[in-house]
């Protein structure tokens, strides 16, 4: 076998694993060990959010997450794991919805055109979006927006 032949048969060995590992290391659309939801609990489905948003007369916090998303994954680690951020959402129901797979949260998806994560938007309990947050944002950022929203939303 000549030298070139051997390159390209290597070249496209390399290009086959590097595909195989790949596909095989990043996280699928529905994996709970990739939600970077911090640990907390999230209601997954509108109604029940809402619901209970009425109920507890609390507004929703909802977060437009995916499996893929590097700044969901640092939402996880540098924000939703932080106890000042933990004491502020207790003033929250809390939705996540999966982009990659809305379920329940469809018409939510569409209502706020969450077509990339992470989104975040602030809701009365009736449903009216009273603060959005697009990207990534840092932890005090975070809590005024959360302090301004539960203020606009009671």
């Amino acid at each position: 076998m000549n030298a070139r032949k051997t390159i390209t048969i290597a070249f496209f060995l390399v290009v086959l694993g590097v595909g195989y590992y790949s596909m095989n290391a990043a996280p699928v659309v529905r994996d709970d060990a990739h939600t970077y939801q911090g640990g907390l609990e999230w209601e997954t489905d509108p109604s029940t959010a809402f619901d209970a948003a009425q109920s507890q007369d609390k507004p929703v916090l909802v977060y437009y997450w995916a499996t893929w998303c590097t700044y969901c994954e640092r939402y996880d680690k540098n924000h939703y794991r932080n106890e000042t951020v933990r004491a502020a959402l207790d003033d929250y129901v809390l939705l996540a919805v999966n982009i990659d797979d809305p379920g329940n949260g469809t018409a939510l998806v569409r209502q706020h055109q969450a077509t990339y994560p992470p989104q975040h938007r602030i809701m009365t309990p009736e449903g009216e979006t009273v603060e959005s947050v697009e990207g990534y944002i840092g932890r005090d950022e975070l809590l005024a927006t959360l302090e301004r929203g539960s203020e606009e939303a009671t």
